[in-house]
């Protein structure tokens, strides 16, 4: 039972080491855009906050090590990512997340080391910070549940990378079997939630994946439909062949993004074009 536990307790590492590094595609966008609009820094906060407490946790409890280890990583990268976070974010959102951590991790996490080491002692102590530790895992995984919000209203899932999801279901799955066989039930019940909410996310992603590139081309078609119409008024194309034109242009659009660029040149009143010849030339040589 014993080597079933470590087994369980190292898989749980391995796999949380990934849930750590799942964010850096994200801080990676956020690089790119040197903003971090979009984001919420609320689960890093919290991510932090509880891997802080679960140390704490660790060395009331007897063998701590596998826990001490991955929270020891989880404290690290929480970190630079909430620094990484701020150092891109708005004015607001700086104050808002500095003022979170200020709260949360330095005065909430030191008021909770003052009380349970002066007002309780051995296994007492060890309950008292296991429950608070299973309070605050659960707050890990409910954290995520704006960004849920905020993909079932705009039908985007750009700011809930799946890689997340996916090593958060993963890593509840370890560590509930971690925790239910050590009896160790401040661990194992808040993975369960864990689990449920990773596989709700996934399934959130796999319907909504698609929805805002689809609604990207439409509005591209329809900018390009107008600039087409534009078009084909100005050079009096026949009637018989506008609907062609504009069907090729649209079905163009969706095999080249360069088309653009095309649209400008047909569109601008100085381009000298005079002819349905020449407009066929130009869009030829679109790549």
């Amino acid at each position: 039972m014993h080597h079933l536990t470590f087994v369980f307790g190292l898989l749980g590492n391995i796999v949380s080491f990934m849930v750590f590094l799942a964010p850096l595609p994200t801080f990676y966008k956020i690089y790119q855009k040197k903003s971090s609009e979009g984001f919420q820094s609320i689960p890093y906060v919290i991510g932090l906050f509880s891997a802080m407490l679960m140390i704490y946790y660790a060395f009331l409890n007897p063998d701590p090590t596998l826990l001490i280890t991955i929270n020891s990583v989880g404290c690290f990268m929480h970190t630079v990512f909430i620094c990484f976070y701020i150092f891109y974010a708005s004015k607001k959102a700086k104050i808002q997340t500095m003022v979170m951590v200020f709260l949360l991790n330095i005065c909430g996490l030191g008021l909770i080391l003052v009380l349970t080491h002066f007002l309780s002692e051995g296994v007492a102590r060890a309950h008292i910070v296991g429950r608070i530790c299973l309070v605050f895992s659960l707050c890990v995984f409910v954290a995520p549940l704006c960004i849920v919000k905020q993909v079932i209203q705009t039908k985007s899932v750009e700011h809930m990378p799946f890689l997340v999801s996916l090593f958060l279901t993963l890593s509840a799955v370890m560590w509930f079997f971690y925790g239910l066989l050590r009896q160790d039930y401040n661990i194992a019940i808040p993975n369960v939630l864990g689990f449920t909410f990773g596989v709700a996310q996934m399934i959130l992603y796999l319907i909504f994946k698609n929805k805002k590139k689809d609604e990207d081309v439409e509005q591209k078609l329809q900018g390009i439909e107008t600039e087409m119409v534009k078009v084909i008024e100005e050079t009096k194309i026949p009637d018989e062949l506008k609907e062609q034109v504009i069907d090729v242009m649209k079905l163009s659009a969706l095999v080249c993004s360069e088309i653009i660029p095309v649209v400008a040149q047909l569109t601008d009143p100085n381009n000298g074009l005079n002819n349905i010849d020449e407009i066929n030339a130009v869009i030829k040589q679109a790549p």
